[in-house]
């Protein structure tokens, strides 16, 4: 009998679910700070390409606009101008297909809308596992910890001693896999807050790239940002 408790009770000890649990903790925690950090080097790197294409509109032609914008292929300001340029041309250029029905506005517009949301499912990525680890990573920590104490009560129960300095112990050590939930969960709460708002930062400032490039592939120019003189074009020449 003493036999059997005793396999019993190293079996209980849960040091196999706990070391897992630890393990799935770490391994959440590395893919959030991976995320993070990937993320926001991209954000950066964005937002540098932001500031370029405002000297996109001070160039010549479309050509020396291209050229301002970098040759970095990843770039979706880059990626967007060339779209333009492409479904215009190719609407002008080619007859007798089913989007020659389609008004040369509403094509371009479903071209730059279509680069728009594949960049942005592209910028998006990632941000599900910050959800899910944020979501889930307290409850893990929750898990071990219930785990721990249960399994803690049980080597009290056997040494047959329930003082306080015997129950502290244990169910003190059982309470750190909650912090370590948390300690994974808030980082990846913060930083999915953050890249959310880095991301919607430069889908605005591409939507309204967009929106200049629409009205000069369709009219040849761009429209005007002052509020005061609402509906003027800037002009710029076309190039190849």
């Amino acid at each position: 009998m003493e036999s059997q408790f005793g396999l019993a009770h190293v079996w209980m000890q849960g040091d196999f679910v706990t070391r897992l649990v630890a393990v799935l903790l770490l391994g959440m925690s590395l893919a959030s700070w991976i995320v993070i950090i990937v993320k926001a080097l991209d954000i950066m790197k964005f937002k540098k390409h932001a500031r370029a294409a405002l000297g996109f509109w001070h160039s010549e032609d479309f050509a020396a606009g291209l050229e301002k914008l970098g040759a970095d292929p990843a770039n979706p300001f880059r990626q967007l101008a060339i779209e333009g340029r492409e479904a215009t041309a190719h609407h002008r250029n080619t007859k007798g297909q089913l989007h020659d029905s389609l008004d040369v506005s509403d094509w371009v517009t479903g071209c730059l809308r279509n680069s728009i949301d594949e960049f942005t499912a592209r910028l998006q990525s990632g941000l599900a596992i910050l959800a899910s680890v944020g979501s889930t990573a307290p409850f893990i920590g929750l898990f071990g910890t219930v785990w721990g104490i249960y399994h803690a009560l049980i080597a009290i129960g056997a040494s047959g001693q329930s003082t306080i300095d015997k129950v502290a112990g244990p169910i003190g050590e059982a309470l750190i896999m909650t912090a370590l939930g948390l300690a994974v969960a808030i980082p990846a709460v913060l930083g999915y807050n953050a890249l959310v708002r880095g991301n919607k930062s430069i889908l605005n400032r591409l939507n309204s790239f967009a929106h200049d490039l629409h009205a000069y592939c369709v009219t040849g120019a761009r429209v005007s940002g002052n509020t005061e003189a609402a509906g003027n074009v800037h002009a710029l020449k076309k190039g190849a």
